[in-house]
This record gives C-alpha cells, structure tokens and sequence, in this order.
C-alpha cells in the first residue's frame, strides 16, 4: 500500500522518495493555479528531472486540498481524481456574475427581500442526486484544443456541453442574507460555481461563489494538508543541503 506523507502537528518533515513516488496533500493557496502549485513544487525539486502531477484542478479564487504525486506515482493521478470530493463554501444570493464567482463584476442583480430562509434550505433538494449542468464559460475544460476561460476572456461566444454529476450532500449550513454558507459532498467533475448559479436560478433570484475550500478528495483531508510556503521552504532547504553534501565529499 503506498504511504501517504501528510503534516501532522508537532511534527518535522519526513524523509521524502519522490522519484519512486510521494502523495503529496497540499492546501492550495488563494489566487493560486494547480498547475502554479505543480510548477513551484517541481522546480524545487530541481536539479532532479521528475514528473509532479496534480489530481483534480481547483479554481484559483478556490484554496484547499490539493493532491499532488510526484514520479512513478504520476501513473495513479486519474485513480485519486476519480475520488469523492467534499467542499466548504459562501454564496451570494441577488445578484450574478459572468464567470459565477468574484472573477468578474456584477451583471444583474435581483430582489432578495422576500426569499425566506425555508425556501432557501428547500431548494437544495432538487440539486441532490444525479444531476446535469453545464460548466462556466470561465473554466479549464477545453474546447477544440483551447481552454473556456482563454475563449470567454477574449468575448468569443463557445457553445458548452452538458454534463451529468452526483451530488451526494448539499446542505446549507449558515443564512446570513446575502450571504449563504453551504457544504457539498459531489462526484469528481462537479462545478460548484455552475451548482450556485444554478440554486440562485432555482430561487428565481441569482446566485454566485464567493468563497470555496476544498475540504475532501475521497478518504484524503485537508486538515492532513502542508502549508505550500513549508513545504517550498522545506524542499530548498533540503536541496541545500545536498548541494553542500555534494561540495564537502568532492574536497
């Protein structure tokens, strides 16, 4: 069974084999792109050539667990991205943007004077179980080779394809108008932006994301997770070292 290596509290880095292959839990940083985290964790292995390898893109405006594997691990990516996802968030109800989050402006706002709470807490029922919905026209799925989010950015108009998921849990875990915390337990390829902007439509009102974390990927925490800025730190200071090593054994 292939170890994982996590931080737990009280306790240093262990000793890494990332060629043979390492899992890796990383909470992703704020504004951060996976491939960000994939690029800064492998040039910090430099001056080792290894494959580093996310499984399961999170949004920049998103943070939390992030698996990485690194080396013959790489191989099992799509294994773990397959997994049960858990997610933590805050929507905004009465108004819509472009992307379904805080990375454009307002477009349309409603009234929200008359949506009772147990109308709110009622319209999760209809996004449990297997579902259809269609990705943000600003995401990472591609289209003729070219990323949506590329398309939508330069004003090209891209005909998107549904797509059908499981939400296992949708529940709504604090109203505080016009915010709504929520958590969402879903299969691997679900949009929580499109889940939002969807209740917002459900409610006759709108709906987009502004917070999320990933709390979940199958039986992986984020409570388990490195600090990515430890973790950089750690990998330098680790490659320091070996470089001295290498200088004392040639005098």
């Amino acid at each position: 069974m292939q170890k994982i290596i996590a931080l737990q509290e009280n306790t240093t880095f262990p000793e890494f084999n990332f060629a043979e292959g390492e899992l890796l839990l990383i909470n992703k940083p704020y504004q951060w792109t996976s491939f960000d985290v994939v690029g800064k964790i492998r040039n910090s292995l430099k001056p080792q050539k290894l494959k580093v390898g996310h499984a399961g893109t999170l949004d920049p405006l998103a943070t939390g667990l992030l698996i990485i594997c690194t080396g013959k691990l790489t191989k099992q990516i799509d294994t773990f991205q397959a997994e049960e996802k858990e997610y933590t968030g805050t929507l905004i109800l009465g108004a819509t943007t472009p992307s379904y989050d805080m990375e454009t402006a307002v477009d349309t706002t409603f009234d929200i004077s008359q949506l009772t709470e147990e109308q709110i807490h009622a319209a999760t029922t209809q996004f449990k179980g297997d579902i259809s919905q269609y990705p943000p026209a600003h995401s990472a799925v591609k289209v003729n080779g070219e990323r949506l989010y590329v398309k939508a950015r330069l004003g090209e108009e891209v005909e998107l394809k549904k797509r059908f998921v499981t939400v296992n849990e949708f529940e709504i875990t604090r109203i505080a108008l016009p915010e709504v915390d929520f958590r969402v337990v879903c299969s691997k390829g679900t949009y929580i932006r499109s889940l939002v902007s969807d209740f917002g439509k459900a409610l006759n009102n709108g709906a987009y994301l502004s917070k999320l974390t990933r709390t979940r990927s199958g039986s992986f925490l984020l409570s388990n997770a490195f600090e990515l800025p430890d973790f950089i730190a750690y990998l330098r200071d680790r490659r320091e070292k070996a470089k001295l090593k290498t200088e004392s054994s040639s005098l």
